[in-house]
């Protein structure tokens, strides 16, 4: 009956060691897990923070181009070509007479 009791001791020593072998494998998964999801969440919030940098830059950029078309269609009309002619060129229309400020000191 020794040998029986032996051999009980033994599988339950044998058991106890796998549980605390399974449970130990369990624990490291968990914190491996855990950390990997810290690591997720924080290039997560730097992403997004990516993000709307980028949207912001789009916007601009996009306002940008607008502002840009209104003045190419601009630069294209009577009005402006006239503006030109009258202040780089000192150009004026037929009938029009050019007064200039008399300097005074």
């Amino acid at each position: 009956m020794s040998r029986k009791k032996t051999g009980r001791r033994r599988e339950a020593l044998n058991n106890r060691a796998a549980l605390i072998a399974v449970t130990g494998v369990v624990f490291s998964l968990a914190v491996a897990v855990e950390v990997k999801g810290t690591q997720l969440r924080a290039t997560e919030r730097e992403l997004l923070a990516q993000e709307q940098t980028l949207m912001m830059q789009l916007n601009d950029e996009k306002n940008r181009a607008q502002d840009l078309e209104e003045e190419r269609v601009y630069v294209q009309t009577k009005e402006y070509i006239e503006k030109v002619a009258k202040e780089k060129l000192g150009l004026v229309n037929p009938g029009e007479t050019l007064l200039k400020p008399s300097e005074k000191k």
